[in-house]
């Protein structure tokens, strides 16, 4: 006799009555009962089954039992019409198998929080009469593990009526609060299958791309929060050049495990539960069930504890990274609706988002592919569809992160969120979300715009660059939506500067002139910002930029540094980096006009190493400078 079977003989003579024939287990339930069934890979697929068979056997042995569910990973037998005499299903997040049924009418979904269902079930607003769960083998001391799925089980086991447990050696036994004593459990059903396993799907390019941004985004020491999919396994994948990330989240999943393998999640800069892996259910692979099992590094806590915003806004550093279905101009967002159609849920994510914004230099970041249906459908809109659900309002969200880019939110008024969004839109939409934005007077009624290829941000031009004084500078090109910083940027120059650079006394610099520096033909112009700071407050200190005189295969160049960071060699990583553009382009050199009195422009110009024509006239210097081999 093997340990399993000699643990399950001697439960048998410890508790006869929990043994028991499956049509005496069952009939234990009444018309109107609420049945509660385990969560996503910890669903008991065994006694599902069992369930269903039972009322085939016996059609008339209860009716209009609602069962409630929080993910069903599994086929929903219960959702069958033909069974809709004896089951009325209630979602509280809503599952593939059951996304039809709850769109035709005949299931049941209940929009809330999931850190708020456990007090729902203990106040009893959600009473429960019988529980179908899944542990592991009890231990010497007759306790059994919820295993993959504590999250709102916990609860309904301590309030249902008649708990009934199968018992499964392949569920492990985790850490945390999801024990349950054997002599809590009305009935054991001794049953061994495989759990329920979740792959995330294939990645794409754009997936890739979306997960190499946002781990710019993720800084060493961090606690992480990530949602479950293709783009959230992306976001783990690329952050194995990370230090010290600690995990407080929902979901533990494979990627989450991967990286606890190669000591990147090593959980020692958490402000609490240092340590600790701390989660509340898992949706993985079998190998990844077993490195939870008995592994003191994990623990699984209740949902309410997990996601409530209060416990998740205690860690510095709190990083909480989410999807959506669909984000408007304006920052709302939805992750649970498209239009009227229910998708899947409220879930975990509005807590975590709320929770990171409370923390101490937290940060929240919405991941979104912009597009969906075959790249038939903008995922970025004018305004959420009718019906949609707001899952995340305007001030939740700090970053918006697309495969075409980054942006920040956070403090910005309507006006710069929908240029920031629009910029980060798949480039087929942008023309339409612009004319929309006009229409709904979101942007400036003249706001101008180049379609196409010539209009694109090149992102392959952005790069990092150290001057020789030791200081630090990220180059990239010109956003649409960088007039604001734009702006700023020319009123910190200096009288004298802007003389310099537009030959003009001209001291206002309004909408109309800046969208001649942001809205360019990248085909025809390169205009280069040197930026410090972060995504959450850029600065802009320097701009470098030329335009081609295609009969002369050359190009006209100029360039500024704001006043205060002179003489730290911005200007010259600049023009560097704008003549190494050029070369790269097949420009024979560049042509410039500068006054004769601008001498640390000459400077510049002279240090790059060009062969210099000069002709002077009028206190204005023509320069005509050819590239070197």
């Amino acid at each position: 006799m093997n340990r399993e079977s000699g643990e399950i003989e001697e439960l048998k003579k410890i508790y006869p009555e929990k043994f028991a024939p499956e049509d005496k287990i069952f009939s234990s339930i009444n018309r109107g009962d609420r049945i509660f069934i385990a969560t996503g890979c910890g669903e008991p697929q065994y006694l599902v089954r069992a369930l269903i068979n039972y009322v085939q056997s016996h059609p008339k042995a209860f009716f209009d039992a609602e069962v409630l569910h929080v993910w069903t990973l599994g086929v929903a037998p219960y959702t069958d019409e033909k069974l809709k005499h004896n089951f009325r299903h209630n979602s509280f997040f809503i599952g593939k198998h059951t996304r039809d049924s709850v769109n035709k009418g005949m299931s049941d979904y209940t929009p809330i929080f999931l850190s708020e269902v456990p007090d729902m079930i203990y106040r009893e607003v959600v009473s429960i009469d019988i529980a179908l769960i899944q542990t592991s083998l009890p231990d010497k001391h007759g306790y059994m593990s919820l295993g993959v799925s504590v999250d709102i089980v916990k609860a309904a086991t301590e309030k249902a009526s008649t708990v009934i447990a199968q018992v499964n050696s392949s569920m492990p036994r985790i850490h945390g609060d999801g024990f349950i004593h054997v002599s809590d459990v009305a009935f054991i059903v001794p049953c061994n299958e495989p759990l329920l396993e979740y792959s995330a799907g294939v990645e794409t390019e754009a997936i890739e791309r979306i997960g190499k941004h946002i781990s710019r985004l993720v800084e060493d020491g961090d606690t992480i929060q990530v949602g479950y999919g293709n783009i959230p396994n992306a976001i783990l994948s690329n952050l194995y050049d990370k230090k010290h990330l600690g995990i407080h989240t929902e979901l533990v999943s494979d990627g989450i495990v991967e990286l606890m393998k190669k000591g990147v999640i090593d959980n020692s800069k958490k402000s609490i539960n240092r340590g600790k892996t701390i989660a509340t259910f898992c949706m993985g692979t079998r190998a990844t069930y077993e490195y939870l099992h008995d592994n003191p590094m994990i623990e699984f806590r209740t949902i309410d504890y997990t996601n409530n915003p209060l416990i998740i806004a205690q860690h510095d550093n709190m990083t909480a990274i989410n999807t959506a279905l669909e984000i408007d101009l304006t920052g709302q967002a939805s992750a649970e609706s498209i239009g009227k159609t229910f998708y899947s849920g409220i879930g975990g994510q509005a807590d975590f988002m709320r929770g990171a914004i409370l923390s101490r230099k937290g940060k929240t970041i919405l991941a979104i592919q912009s597009v969906a249906a075959d790249d038939s459908v903008s995922r970025i809109v004018p305004f959420l569809k009718e019906g949609a659900g707001v899952t995340l309002n305007r001030g939740d969200i700090h970053y918006v992160v697309t495969e075409y880019g980054i942006v920040y939110l956070h403090g910005k008024n309507i006006r710069e969120r929908t240029m920031e969004l629009i910029a980060i839109a798949h480039p087929k939409f942008r023309p339409w979300l612009i004319e929309e934005a006009k229409k709904a007077n979101l942007i400036y009624k003249d706001q101008a715009f180049i379609p196409g290829k010539k209009g694109e941000y090149p992102e392959d031009l952005e790069t990092y660059k150290t001057t020789k004084t030791g200081f630090n500078i990220f180059l990239r090109p010109v956003r649409i939506s960088d007039e604001p910083l734009l702006k700023d940027f020319f009123y910190s120059l200096s009288d004298k500067s802007l003389y310099r650079r537009f030959f003009s006394r001209r001291q206002d610099m309004p909408h109309e002139r800046l969208q001649d520096f942001v809205i360019i033909d990248h085909t025809k112009e390169t205009m280069i910002l040197a930026v410090i700071g972060s995504k959450e407050k850029e600065e802009i200190v320097g701009v470098g930029q030329y335009g081609i005189e295609e009969k002369r295969h050359t190009a006209e160049v100029a360039f500024a540094v704001r006043d205060d960071y002179q003489n730290r060699r911005i200007g010259t990583e600049l023009l560097s980096y704008l003549t190494y553009l050029a070369k790269r382009q097949g420009l024979l050199g560049f042509t410039a006009e500068v006054l004769t009195e601008n001498k640390p422009m000459f400077n510049v110009f002279e240090k790059i190493g060009f062969d210099i024509q000069r002709r002077t006239s009028m206190g204005v210097c023509e320069m005509n400078m050819a590239f070197r081999e």
